[in-house]
């Protein structure tokens, strides 16, 4: 009955919204009911804890549209696979609907087409939060449940979001990659100039720019003697090949630059492959961020890059698919519950301030949900991991 209603519904809204592919912060769509009473100052241990779900028939029979920033990706695609193959033992079906292009425009188009097929859920990582929020608002008005991954939306417009971690966490992981890659050039870190700039997709990628903020903050705490030599940052947009002549170009501005922090998929291999282009390796330049170990591993053989780091996205893409179908089955969760993903583990529920300190928490089916673990990888140990 449910999808009857969201494809009657689905086919009003699509004519309104396929038209309205960069949204805005003025929209007047109502927002979904759980979220609308915010509550911040719930402590962890005041929450009700429900009952772990202990197996896959807590989702059983659930669909989940799970949708990426682009397809081709090696990190969504990735994602993606975790999500299906995680899912088969779940009882649940994940449809990977996306698009090519990184465009807000696309992505609002695969929301509504989700919405017209009926899911009962949606899972997405968003290009731009302020881009689709009339889109999800929208498909959350159909009585599709909206969760995010990777990249957040809105925290009024979505339930759970799947974090690979804090901007604290991931802020201060991007320096210690970068401070480890100087030492295995010779370079003191704390006491010689080091000359640096930020690659990666746009400044409206939530996560990705509270990262650079966050990186930023330590930079300038622990290691003065840094110098930004881009301080507006440069972006490539998630395309593959705007992101090798992005990194040509750092290169030809600066052609002594020290680091060059990648904290994206895309702009990571694009970079390497400029810096292979013009004739850089590790000695002569630092070079690390964001991608999956099979993205790099030939750059690291090859000798252009000391070190790199990530998350499984293959669990994080289930887990956001998961935690989207278990609400969607009709399971409530508040701050400090914590859900039994099963053969992944019991993950708990955070506040929404965790990533963005602005952002209130709804009472009921509002929040955040973090990764276990990220990793490191070098030579010695990125043939370990396979995706």
């Amino acid at each position: 009955m449910k999808k009857l209603f969201a494809l009657v519904l689905a086919l009003c809204m699509v004519l309104g919204l396929a038209a309205c592919g960069g949204g805005n912060d003025g929209g007047q769509t109502k927002e979904p009911e759980q979220q609308t009473q915010p509550d911040t100052n719930k402590a962890p241990d005041e929450a009700k804890e429900p009952e772990a779900s202990g197996s896959g028939s807590a989702v059983e029979g659930m669909t989940v549209a799970f949708i990426p920033k682009l397809t081709g990706n090696a990190f969504f695609e990735v994602a993606n696979t975790g999500a299906q193959s995680y899912a088969e033992n779940w009882g649940m079906t994940v449809e990977y609907m996306g698009d090519a292009t990184a465009s807000v425009a696309a992505q609002v188009a695969v929301i509504n087409q989700a919405v017209a097929t009926g899911v009962d859920a949606i899972c997405i990582s968003t290009v731009d939060a302020a881009g689709v929020s009339d889109a999800l608002q929208a498909a959350a008005a159909a009585g599709i449940v909206v969760c995010t991954w990777d990249s957040d939306a809105k925290a009024a417009d979505r339930a759970l979001m799947v974090s690979q971690g804090t901007p604290e966490v991931l802020g201060q992981m991007l320096v210690d990659m970068s401070v480890a890659g100087l030492k295995d050039r010779g370079i003191d870190p704390e006491k010689d100039e080091v000359n640096y700039c930020w690659h990666y997709s746009q400044a409206t990628v939530t996560d990705q720019n509270s990262w650079q903020v966050e990186g930023e903050r330590i930079i300038a705490e622990k290691y003065p003697n840094w110098k930004n030599v881009q301080p507006d940052n440069y972006y490539s947009e998630q395309d593959a090949e705007k992101s090798i002549t992005v990194g040509e170009a750092v290169l030809s501005a600066h052609p002594d630059i020290d680091l060059i922090i990648c904290n994206d998929s895309t702009a990571l291999p694009g970079q390497l492959q400029a810096a292979e282009n013009k004739g850089y390796d590790k000695t002569k330049v630092t070079i690390t961020g964001f991608a999956t170990p099979n993205a790099i591993k030939e750059y690291c053989n090859h000798g252009t890059l000391y070190n790199w780091g990530l998350w499984d996205c293959g669990i994080q893409g289930a887990m956001g698919c998961y935690v989207a179908a278990y609400i969607a089955a009709g399971n409530d969760v508040k701050v400090g519950d914590k859900i039994d993903i099963p053969d992944i583990g019991s993950c708990e529920v955070l506040a929404n301030n965790c990533l963005n300190p602005d952002d209130a928490t709804g009472d009921t089916n509002n929040g955040v949900v973090l990764l276990p673990e990220d990793v490191i990888f070098t030579a010695e140990n990125m043939n370990d991991y396979d995706f």
